[in-house]
């Protein structure tokens, strides 16, 4: 079936569990990592922090980032490693301004030591709306993974020329369901509203965000591909940033529901109907 004059003009999509997928317990492999990677750079400079501290930093930084979060506000990557250096070291050192490329490099390159798994319908989807020139654009609430990191993994892995846009909530300032990222992403696609679908796995930020900016919306209902044990944790970034806050399930509403990404197709199709 060929969109011909359609008026679903552009595609954005949530990136983690949508089209990227984790496996059980990866977000603390990444985390291991993560303060490994931080000690060795450190140590590299001169400053001697046991790894242990430095997993202890990440705890206490869970706590205020679930702060910001809960008003879909976000930090930078340069707050969150300050952060990090500041609480490890028990404030004994501040973040140096010559430190930050090797500490940044270690921060962020644990996505690529504990890699996520493409969703196997990423390409044919994206290929798809492509051949039906629909605009396409990433809209992302980052974690511990700074937008510049993620775009060099999918560009790593020939996905980044997909995209005509790809926001990043550590780059925005604000996280979805925040209308102000989709408005966003709206104005630079040069679409309205309207003519915008947005696809994702949360409820609350997909899905509640989209609509409350306009775009129509799909979920993807689906456990695949998502860190089991992680969400289990209510410590967690990851289970953190799946709470629902005031709001209940029978409240959101999505245009369309799918249960894989491959279904998005036919998903689209019946919104032209």
């Amino acid at each position: 079936m060929s969109l011909g004059e359609h008026s679903v003009k552009a595609v954005t999509f949530d990136l983690w569990e949508t089209l990227l997928f984790e496996k059980d317990g990866w977000n603390q492999r990444r985390m291991n990592v993560r303060c490994q990677n931080l000690a060795q750079a450190l140590n590299k400079l001169g400053v001697k922090i046991p790894t242990e501290q430095f997993a202890f930093a990440f705890k206490e930084m869970t706590s205020w980032l679930e702060n910001i979060w809960k008003n879909n506000r976000e930090v930078t990557h340069y707050d969150q490693i300050q952060f990090i250096v500041k609480t490890a070291s028990k404030n004994t050192i501040n973040l140096k301004q010559e430190w930050i490329t090797q500490l940044s490099s270690a921060y962020t390159s644990a996505i690529f030591d504990i890699p996520p798994i493409l969703n196997p319908d990423a390409r044919k989807v994206l290929q798809w709306l492509k051949n039906q020139n629909i605009r396409m654009g990433i809209i992302c609430n980052t974690g511990l993974t700074p937008g510049f990191g993620l775009r060099k993994f999918l560009a790593n892995e020939d996905m980044a020329d997909y995209f005509d846009l790809m926001l990043f909530s550590d780059e925005v300032g604000v996280r979805k369901p925040n209308p102000k990222i989709f408005q966003t992403a709206s104005q630079e696609l040069q679409t309205k509203p309207r003519n915008v679908v947005h696809v994702g796995d949360n409820l609350k930020s997909d899905v509640w965000g989209a609509k409350n900016a306009g775009f129509r919306t799909i979920l993807l209902a689906t456990t695949t591909g998502r860190d089991r044990i992680a969400e289990s944790d209510p410590t967690s970034l990851v289970a953190i940033s799946r709470k629902m806050g005031n709001l209940k399930k029978e409240q959101i509403v999505p245009d369309k529901t799918v249960t894989s990404l491959g279904d998005t197709i036919k998903a689209i199709q019946e919104l032209e109907a």
